[in-house]
């Protein structure tokens, strides 16, 4: 399938009655501290409590009932896996899931109660694909990759097409960015409306993005070491040719600036999100000039986190 802007809107027509149409949110406080007007786009109050549910079931919604006859199977660290879950429930069919051993707890309880099935694997990616091989050989399930596919990039996308309807006139878009499927499909987009410019937000210690980015040659591997445990993937091979064309810049942010930011979110927006979310609110902090007086739609894009676990 062709990747462009009315994949988009087709996406968001299809998995309309499947998703919850997420509020957009506002802090004088956080306004006045950064310089800049941000608007918040809670896909942590999604489905799933992540924007993965989009790319999930758009996904599914597309498969030929012969494609869907066996299943399906992805290797993910927690929020893709519950996304598909969910929408492999919701067709009727199992769903087999392969996560790190180092998976958060409750990301692999929410997998579960969406009667998935949960293999375990090392933490790597090596690791996660050579498992991920085996169940599908296994089970003959159809794979959905957690990232790296035209479906799942085109339903992420949908997240933006609905913020950029929601407020008009903005200037800037901030994604995290960890296997590069919210990024390259807000970019996309993003691309109906010249003014804005798109960055993606990265931890420093897991900064692959940022390095294919700078190089234009795809970083395949690397060892991240951040909390943000959604963003410890690799950028995906279809996500960085979308990103190096549309992506105005990717920005790193340290460990401390994205717990420092989760903190502000928690207790200024009052909202309960993961650190992978929080990166953003870092990256708007820690690079004032490119986004004071702007208005800038950032995505909160999960609030699966363990509260037993928490960075602060």
């Amino acid at each position: 399938m062709k990747i462009d802007y009315d994949a988009i809107v087709q996406a968001s027509t299809r998995i309309s009655a499947h998703i919850n149409t997420t509020p957009v949110l506002t802090s004088s406080a956080l306004d006045e501290l950064t310089g800049a007007a941000l608007f918040f786009k809670a896909e942590h109050l999604q489905k799933v409590g992540a924007f993965k549910a989009r790319g999930a079931i758009n996904a599914v919604l597309n498969l030929e009932l012969s494609e869907r006859v066996n299943g399906v199977a992805t290797h993910s660290s927690g929020n893709h896996g519950a996304a598909l879950a969910r929408a492999a429930k919701i067709v009727g069919i199992p769903a087999y899931i392969v996560v790190p051993n180092n998976a958060n707890e409750i990301k692999k309880a929410a997998i579960l109660s969406y009667g998935g099935v949960v293999i375990e694997c090392e933490s790597t990616l090596e690791a996660r694909e050579e498992m991920l091989a085996q169940v599908i050989d296994k089970h003959n399930a159809m794979p959905i990759p957690p990232y790296d596919h035209e479906d799942i990039i085109v339903g992420q996308g949908t997240a933006a097409l609905e913020l950029l309807r929601q407020v008009p006139s903005l200037t800037r878009f901030v994604i995290p960015v960890g296997g590069g499927g919210l990024l390259a499909g807000s970019s996309i987009a993003a691309m109906q409306t010249e003014s804005i410019q798109v960055y993606g937000a990265e931890p420093a210690a897991a900064d692959d993005a940022y390095r294919s980015f700078q190089s234009g040659i795809r970083v395949k591997s690397h060892t991240p070491d951040t909390i943000a445990d959604g963003l410890r993937t690799t950028l995906g091979e279809l996500n960085f040719e979308i990103i190096k064309d549309n992506v105005t810049d990717i920005l790193l942010v340290t460990e401390e600036e994205i717990t420092d930011a989760m903190k502000l979110l928690w207790t200024r927006l009052k909202q309960v999100v993961e650190p992978s979310a929080a990166v953003t609110l870092a990256a708007v902090i820690r690079y004032p000039e490119l986004f004071n007086n702007e208005r800038v739609g950032i995505v909160l894009t999960g609030g699966n986190i363990d509260p037993d676990n928490l960075p602060f």
